[in-house]
Order: structure tokens, then sequence, then C-alpha cells
């Protein structure tokens, strides 16, 4: 795979980077999540995600982004039900990471090639109507006594998991 340099034009390296882009998609929910919207949208760039939605009209804080908000696709939403619209429009599965409703976890949930990821604030979680909207309500396996993960090491793991599944083969040094 061969990566753009930083030393070309923003245009020229968003260009170069479509082609090597997963059909993974992720979305943030941004009520009073304002670092982890920015770090989330810097894990996401690391594995080349489709795109990246925000729910919500709160800002996000870009320095926690480390400037990879400019190299990523972002879609702006302004609610649950424009998200629930927007995955329906283009039949992308929304698989929701809630550990409270939870019907699988990660390690035996169906991951579909193309689909959309959503992942919520660590203080309100994910709203119920976008739990009775999702296709899956997942959790990620913890052993500790601790009962949640920050919600961008949920998104780092679940976009972790889904890579290995779909894109390893033939990788070397983390590089496919």
């Amino acid at each position: 795979m061969k990566v753009p340099g930083f030393d070309m034009p923003l245009g020229e390296v968003k260009a170069s980077l479509e082609p090597l882009r997963r059909p993974l998609s992720i979305a943030i929910l941004r009520a009073r999540n304002p670092f982890n919207v920015g770090a989330i949208i810097r894990v996401a760039h690391s594995f080349l995600v489709k795109q990246v939605v925000l729910v919500g009209d709160e800002p996000f804080y870009q320095r926690a982004a480390m400037g990879m908000q400019r190299y990523e696709n972002l879609v702006y939403l302004p609610d649950d039900a424009a998200l629930c619209a927007w995955a329906a429009a283009r039949r992308l599965p929304m698989l929701v990471f809630e550990r409270e409703h939870a019907r699988a976890d990660l390690w035996h949930a169906d991951l579909p090639e193309e689909c959309l990821m959503v992942f919520g604030s660590e203080t309100a979680g994910v709203p119920e109507t976008l739990i009775a909207a999702a296709n899956q309500v997942i959790a990620i396996p913890m052993y500790g006594i601790n009962n949640s993960f920050p919600v961008t090491v949920a998104a780092g793991i679940a976009m972790a998991e889904w890579t290995r599944r779909h894109f390893v083969a033939g990788s070397v040094e983390g590089r496919p």
C-alpha cells in the first residue's frame, strides 16, 4: 500500500487515500463528548474508514484528532433520526456498541464488510431510538471489575476486530 506524503497538497492527499479506504463507516454521537470525538476521528483515520459520521451539533476538539480530520470524509448529521435515515438510504447495517443492551459480544457478532458502527457518549451511552433501530447491539467483553471501556478505546477495539476479520490477509508490519 502506498501512503501519500504530507508534503502533497491536502486535496491530493485525500484523493490518493480514497482508493485505499475500507467499506467501514463510523458514527459518533457528539453530545458531551468533544475530546473523545476528536480522538475517535484520529483512530478511524488509522483504519482508513470510508467516512466518519458526526451526530449532533457540538464541536469536537480538533487537537485530539491530531489534524486527521483534514484527511477524513466527515459527514455531519443533526440527530439520531437523520443518522437512521442516512444509514437506511445507503443500506448500511447499523452496529451499535452499547454494553447494557448488547445481544452479542464482539468476538461472536457478525461484522459485515460494509457497515456503520455507532458509538455513544461515555455519559449517556446510545439512545434507545438507535438501539431499537440497530441491526445488532454489541458489547466488547471485559474481564476486570471496571464496567466499561472509554469510548475511544472501545471504538479502536471494534475497528481493529473488524479490520482483523476483513483485511488481515497479506499484511506486513501492519500494512495491508
